[in-house]
């Protein structure tokens, strides 16, 4: 199973574990990328082209199930204006 999604929303990192969790598996990795505030950075603005941006996060997951055999792959990545701290990436996979 393979679940992509941009959005401009936050996302809750322990329940898309836990649905990953839910499916039986024995293991479940996780990435997390959060906007840093570097030299006064206080927010960033991300932008993407709608199609195009799922359909290469699509392929990324895919060339990772056929490499490393992960029976599901999660990656959520968010735009619009975030704030230093907030999570702007959840790459997660899991495997049995």
């Amino acid at each position: 199973m393979i679940r992509v999604s941009v959005q401009r929303e936050a996302f809750d990192i322990a329940a898309e574990t836990l649905a990953l969790e839910a499916a039986g598996v024995g293991a479940v990795a996780t990435f997390t990328g959060i906007v840093r505030g570097d030299d006064g950075v206080t927010a960033i603005e991300l932008e993407h082209y709608p199609g195009m941006t799922e359909a290469s996060l699509r392929e990324i997951c895919e060339a990772a199930q056929h490499r490393w055999l992960p029976s599901r792959c999660t990656i959520i990545h968010r735009v619009g204006r975030l704030p230093v701290g907030d999570p702007i990436v959840l790459v997660a996979t899991a495997s049995p």
